[in-house]
């Protein structure tokens, strides 16, 4: 008799495990509270506008890739996808030329060059760090290890040019930015602060210097970020035909609100049906969570749960929220030979990402997006959650028009937004992304990659309790849906060991 898993959402790194072992022969079913899969890659409709709710841009689909590999392991085709190139255009403040992070590397190079003198020392270094990485990576090491056999998978991914990251392992993008004299360059710095972000949801004065290595180069050939043709949703979309195709199963508008457990081992949920109020329990095996650190606390209980890891979820620095804003337009709006990403720094002087810094996704004619001569304009802010779930519904609201009004105004500044451009507006917050994904209080972009929470210090898909596993952002690899994607498969393998 096969054993039976349940997985608690429906995100990419959720049903990448659950299609994942539904191949490998365990009875699987997947419950999520939303309406359709996806979780943070899924897509919304509006007046025939597509929009991807938060991820609009894939990494791991090239040969080799990690989707690639999951895919062609699950026997179903690769979606339809092109490059970005430019994977994207920085705007630094009071300037009209941007940054173009090209995927030729030759022209990366010499864009690097042109933009950022002398620095040429730093790049090579994150290219070589890059490389072992990457090589480390594709044999798949179980980062952070907590058991025997977690040990063993990673001594067994080492090689010896893995030893060339070691000396590395505790540096930040400041160290190595000091390393060669760099740190008083501000622009650099300045531009470094931006991308990273958008990936490890802190600045270069913290980032891991390691996964800053990663983050800053998979836009380069041969790897390189990819524009789905039709939407996110394509990918999620795969996934549940790969989980169905299995003999798995996935409920939608099923909120699981328990998790139990006995002598510290998983037993079963409560679910409740969304749409009937209708409360249940269901016994499982082994219980795959796709939700944030902080839910799985929740979720499980505090008091059953070992002191230690409490108190290491309580301890994180605090995740940002997102604040989005979607555009249906039309056509003439975007500028001639528009890139598909943009990354506008309007203030050196405030927080980045406090709705100062919009990094912005413009669909492509064709791509499935928009109606013929239209397209959508999805505008993205990392902003502290806390202002949101303060006051009144009325104080709430008019932080969201708040904020609202400036994004169009700052986007103003590159693309013709006017009454008669705009045919379609509307915004998320932290407050939304908390309604419909379940996320804890709306955080979104997983834990920051600092030196404490990154790699051998992350996060590990394998919880303090027996057959309960944690896949997603809060993971190491956490991330994008490469990243989730890669913490699903470690979780997969770890469950075939309990075999």
């Amino acid at each position: 008799m096969s054993k039976k898993i349940i997985v608690i959402g429906a995100g990419i790194g959720g049903l990448t495990a659950a299609a994942l072992l539904a191949k490998r022969g365990y009875t699987v079913k997947v419950y999520d509270q939303a309406i359709i899969p996806g979780g943070c890659a899924s897509t919304f409709t509006r007046r025939g506008f597509t929009f991807d709710v938060g991820a609009t841009q894939v990494a791991g689909l090239e040969p080799g890739g990690i989707h690639h590999q999951i895919f062609t392991e699950l026997e179903i085709d690769i979606p339809c996808a092109t490059y970005c190139d430019p994977a994207c255009a920085v705007f630094l403040p009071g300037e009209s030329i941007p940054i173009n992070i090209w995927r030729d590397q030759q022209k990366w190079q010499e864009e690097r060059k042109a933009q950022f003198p002398n620095s040429e020392p730093f790049w090579q270094l994150l290219k070589l760090l890059f490389k072992v990485s990457l090589s480390f990576q594709s044999r798949n090491p179980i980062l952070p290890p907590r058991t025997w056999w977690d040990l063993l998978q990673l001594i067994s991914a080492v090689r010896l040019d893995t030893l060339i990251t070691v000396p590395f392992t505790l540096m930040t993008v400041i160290d190595a930015l000091r390393l060669f004299k760099l740190d008083q360059d501000q622009r650099l710095k300045t531009f470094l602060d931006v991308q990273l972000k958008l990936y490890s949801q802190t600045d270069s004065q913290e980032t891991a210097l390691l996964y800053a290595a990663t983050a800053l180069s998979l836009s380069q050939a041969p790897q390189g970020l990819f524009h789905l043709q039709g939407s996110m949703q394509v990918l999620s979309n795969s996934l549940v035909k790969a989980l169905q195709k299995y003999q798995g199963e996935i409920f939608m508008r099923q909120r699981v609100e328990t998790i139990h457990t006995s002598n510290g081992q998983v037993t079963g949920v409560t679910i409740r049906n969304l749409k009937t109020d209708q409360l249940w329990q269901e016994e499982a095996d082994h219980l795959v969570a796709n939700v944030t650190a902080q839910n799985l606390i929740k979720l499980v209980g505090r008091e059953n749960i070992p002191f230690s890891y409490v108190k290491r979820i309580d301890k994180l620095p605090d995740a940002s929220g997102a604040f989005i804003i979607y555009l249906g337009v039309k056509e003439a709006a975007i500028p001639t030979n528009c890139p598909p990403h943009l990354q506008f720094l309007y203030d050196y002087q405030g927080p980045i990402g406090e709705n100062n810094s919009l990094f912005v996704s413009v669909s492509k004619p064709g791509d499935g997006r928009a109606p013929q001569g239209q397209s959508t304009i999805i505008a993205s802010s990392f902003t502290d959650v806390g202002q949101w779930w303060k006051g009144s519904e009325d104080d709430y609201q008019k932080l969201k028009e708040k904020y609202t009004e400036e994004a169009i105004t700052h986007l103003r500044g590159y693309f013709d937004l006017t009454p008669e451009t705009i045919i379609h507006q509307e915004s998320a917050t932290p407050r939304t992304f908390a309604y419909y994904t379940g996320r804890d209080l709306g955080i979104v972009g997983g834990i920051g990659q600092r030196i404490s929470t990154f790699g051998p210090f992350g996060i590990a898909t394998r919880t303090p309790i027996k057959s309960l596993w944690l896949v997603g952002d809060s993971t190491h690899p956490g991330e994008g849906t490469a990243g989730v994607s890669y913490s699903a498969l470690t979780v997969v393998r770890q469950i075939e060991e309990h075999k």
